[in-house]
């Protein structure tokens, strides 16, 4: 049950941001938002720690800001593998991206507090 939460989650924060910010278009069903949720989910669960490993010092430096720019590139991937498989969902440059990262995160912290998740 955990799992499905965690999809419907990052669902429903990826269409808040399609929603939100006008630089990202989604022209899909609900099932093909389900199934970018599972891509993001797959990537972040392969993608997204070899990236903060590799990025550690980074975000020293940074004071955890760097881990917004490592959101929106696993962002940016799910995007990639979804319009490689015929979802239709873009962003028009990397700056919507980093603000759909921050979007995403931030609705998806929301819910999972809301729902006992986090």
């Amino acid at each position: 049950m955990g799992i499905v939460l965690k999809i419907l989650i990052n669902a429903a924060a990826l269409y808040a941001a399609v929603f939100v910010l006008e630089g990202l278009e989604f022209t899909g069903t609900i099932v093909e938002l389900l199934v970018i949720a599972l891509f993001m989910g797959i990537v972040n669960a392969v993608i997204r720690p070899i990236l903060r490993a590799l990025a550690f010092p980074a975000i020293l430096l940074t004071l955890g800001l760097f881990l917004i720019v490592i959101n929106a590139v696993v962002l940016w991937l799910v995007f990639e593998i979804a319009g490689a498989v015929g979802i239709g969902i873009t962003s028009e440059g990397f700056g919507w991206t980093l603000a759909a990262a921050i979007v995403v995160s931030l609705v998806a912290w929301g819910l999972e507090t809301l729902t006992g998740k986090r």
